[in-house]
């Protein structure tokens, strides 16, 4: 049975400013979506908003993984579901090592029903140790790697492969990669780009988030979405991309007649991550 993920007229506001206006897009298990737009359209408002980031409030419309309603869930039981983000700037977390991150959110994922976070068990260590070597190996990532602690003191290229480690350990059904590309030199995309198609497969649908087409020169999407002023606007195949490339976004946006205008928080006169 195919995994689907339904997203239907969804309306996101952050700090009281609407982000999000009607944006709808479905994404099977073994289909790789891009969605592409300029800095400031939404891009980054949909995958926080799809994991439940306290800050991005849902004004309505709805999100469905395999008809199982997503916004009723809060993060964790949507990585349980089979939900995973990728971030675009992953968190440091200095004195706590990769391993043991990941053992415990692989725990964490991959309880049974009726256990809760403060009774259920880890994942035996020999087993865990096993399974994390097989990853590694498989995504060409060095044993030393797990012992370094989580983002802390890493490259922007190191960062992002302990993302992609993560999801080959944690095996959701629906990968959103936010910006994965951001930050990256060319040689560090084409490692990050290679290592995510080891890992693409018919049970596991990716909804890859750029601005640039670089990454999907190393991932080549299905299908390629571009989102505008909150809403996605065109829709196609590579040849979108490709477009995008040459041309940028101005001529979609003159032919949608969309204005392009900076997001920003009223709070802290500030631009936020949209």
């Amino acid at each position: 049975m195919s995994d689907n993920l339904v997203i239907n007229n969804l309306r996101v506001n952050v700090a009281g400013g609407e982000i999000l206006k009607g944006l709808s897009l479905s994404v099977k298990s073994g289909e790789i979506h891009a969605l592409m737009g300029p800095n400031g359209c939404g891009k980054s408002t949909l995958a926080n908003a799809l994991m439940g980031h306290p800050n991005y409030n849902v004004d309505s419309g709805s999100v469905t993984l395999n008809e199982i309603d997503v916004l009723e869930l809060g993060p964790d039981e949507r990585a349980k579901l089979g939900l995973f983000l990728a971030f675009q700037y992953p968190t440091a977390i200095p004195g706590v090592t990769l391993a043991n991150f990941l053992r415990m959110a692989v725990s964490a994922v991959r309880i049974v029903d009726g256990n809760d976070a403060a009774t259920t068990s880890l994942v035996p260590m020999r087993e865990f140790r096993k399974e994390l070597r097989g990853k590694m190996e498989e995504l060409g990532v060095d044993d030393s790697f797990a012992r370094r602690y989580l983002n802390d003191g890493l490259s922007g290229g190191e960062k992002k492969r302990a993302e992609v480690l993560q999801l080959a350990m944690l095996e959701p059904k629906i990968a959103i990669l936010d910006e994965t590309d951001s930050g990256l030199d060319i040689d560090a995309i084409k490692v990050v780009g290679e290592s995510v198609n080891q890992l693409v497969g018919p049970n596991l649908g990716v909804l890859i988030i750029t601005h640039y087409p670089r990454l999907l020169n190393y991932i080549k999407p299905h299908f390629v979405h571009v989102i505008l002023d909150g809403r996605i606007v065109e829709s196609g195949g590579w040849e979108l991309a490709e477009r995008l490339e040459a041309e940028g976004y101005d001529a979609i946006r003159e032919k949608h007649g969309v204005e392009f205008v900076q997001q920003t928080d009223p709070k802290l006169d500030a631009p936020i991550q949209i």
